[in-house]
């Protein structure tokens, strides 16, 4: 099955443009898209109290989540001029190949990866020094296998395909649910 079947099939959406990719590179957001994720939906009142910034900055930068397709407004929670936000559930977000971005693209994909990876050594910090008080809920593995291009794409499709199976977010998770962080990346050994 190719990469966009098995998103189709998994009900999610492909998102690969620049205009996300500009979205996504600026730390602000990626803490809005990962507070609504955990936490469920915010406005920019509650967003601005989480975070210790103004309103007014909130406001902006959900619009531009919104404009790009990452967040959305829930009219029926939403009253006056308080609006609520949740994330759009069901996106595949990928970025654009290098060749088809503008060199301001490129250092915008560059930057995007550079506070990722910054996230992920942090996450990574976090996981060995929270093995014991954890209570099971850190889980992690590590292997080395050998695979061709196309194992390693079906492998990549595979997991997708396994986190949209069990993906929900805050509102619709039970009672005994807690956020939980993955990741998952391949590179050759050799």
């Amino acid at each position: 099955m190719t990469k966009e079947r098995r998103a189709e099939a998994a009900g999610r959406r492909t998102v690969d443009s620049p205009e996300v990719l500009k979205a996504l590179s600026h730390p602000l957001r990626l803490r809005i898209l990962r507070h609504l994720g955990a936490v469920g939906p915010a406005t920019s009142t509650t967003l601005a109290a989480a975070f210790g910034e103004n309103t007014g900055t909130l406001s902006y930068h959900l619009r531009m989540l919104e404009r790009s397709g990452l967040i959305e407004d829930i009219p029926e929670r939403s009253t006056g001029r308080e609006r609520w936000w949740r994330g759009v559930r069901g996106l595949d977000i990928r970025r654009p190949p290098q060749g088809e971005l503008t060199e301001a693209e490129r250092a915008m994909s560059a930057e995007l990866h550079r506070m990722r990876i910054e996230e992920d050594v942090e996450l990574a910090r976090q996981f060995t020094a929270g093995q014991e008080e954890s209570e099971g809920w850190m889980r992690g593995s590590r292997s080395l296998i050998h695979l061709t291009k196309g194992e390693l794409d079906a492998f990549h499709d595979d997991y997708l395909a396994l986190l949209a199976r069990y993906a929900r977010g805050p509102e619709d998770a039970p009672d005994d649910a807690r956020p939980v962080l993955l990741r998952w990346f391949g590179l050759p050994a050799d």
